[in-house]
């Protein structure tokens, strides 16, 4: 059958260049007279010595020309693709059913009538290796209520805003309106800043006085004393964190004294730990502001 099909495409067809060729090797695989074959586009780039693209192109203008039909739900050996010649296998059934009428009527004429599309034959076809696709069947998951799902959550994720979410509120400033907004400032690192008087003991820096001893020293009254010199002394000093203000202000209560010149502690040779708990960094510190702020009588 292969033979009448390449005839017919030599005398019929309509195609040119790479489609016809294409079109006469998917004919020389035809099996019986329902002009059914089967062809993979690797191969027929292969015999026609044109490239994938070519030849995939070839075959859609075969089928826009209706002189082949790709058969999507059957395939052939190796997976490969199933295509048929209708308008071959017609002239093959209309070929036969003149020749089977002039068997039978002599010289009769035989009356014109169109041969209808003939439905294909599968247990014919199968002998070439050539059957149903199979189509997997579609399985319907049922969610077992007992069993919490997993994977990535079906609820469509929250768009992102942008900008200040409340806008009723200030961007900066206090969250409370009933707080004090001291915090005017901030450095880099996003810490408030405060100057020596903005900045207040906080009750961390209280406990420390009374457990190293500082307020039994100098009492209350030397306590506020020292706070108030010490708010003095800094008054012209750059805004600071209040974490190095606290530090700041034990060393200056760590060397006050209730009378009396104050003790250089930190001198190199002299005593060399640190009295209050304070670090040797500190210690060294209160030293030199201790030196710096010391009476010489050349004060005009």
């Amino acid at each position: 059958m292969s033979s009448e099909a390449r005839e017919w495409v030599w005398e019929h067809s309509s195609s040119r260049g790479t489609a016809r060729l294409v079109l006469l090797s998917i004919a020389d695989r035809v099996a019986d007279d329902q002009c059914v074959s089967w062809a993979s586009l690797s191969s027929l780039a292969t015999r026609t010595n044109a490239s994938v693209s070519t030849v995939r192109v070839a075959v859609e203008r075969l089928v826009l020309a209706e002189e082949l039909e790709q058969l999507d739900d059957l395939v052939g050996p190796q997976r490969s693709t199933v295509y048929r010649l209708p308008l071959a296998a017609e002239a093959l059934v209309q070929a036969r059913r003149e020749q089977q009428q002039q068997e039978e009527d002599g010289d009769t004429a035989v009356a014109e009538e169109p041969p209808g599309p003939a439905k294909l034959r599968l247990s014919a076809l199968r002998r070439y290796g050539i059957r149903e696709r199979e189509v997997p069947e579609s399985t319907v998951r049922v969610r077992n209520p007992a069993v919490p799902e997993t994977g990535r959550s079906r609820r469509k994720p929250a768009r992102r805003r942008s900008g200040n979410r409340h806008n009723g509120m200030p961007e900066t400033g206090t969250q409370n309106r009933s707080e004090p907004d001291l915090n005017r400032k901030y450095s880099s690192s996003g810490a408030a800043v405060l100057s020596a008087a903005e900045w207040t003991v906080d009750p961390a820096t209280h406990t420390w006085a009374r457990q190293q001893g500082h307020l039994d020293r100098l009492g209350e009254e030397g306590l506020r004393s020292a706070d108030a010199k010490w708010r003095a002394h800094r008054a012209d000093f750059k805004p600071r964190p209040a974490g190095a203000w606290a530090a700041d202000w034990r060393s200056w209560v760590a060397r006050e004294h209730t009378s009396g010149r104050p003790n250089l502690y930190a001198v190199p040779g002299k005593n060399n730990a640190a009295p209050g708990g304070m670090t040797r960094a500190e210690a060294h510190t209160a030293a030199l502001l201790a030196a710096l702020d010391e009476q010489t009588g050349t004060e005009g």
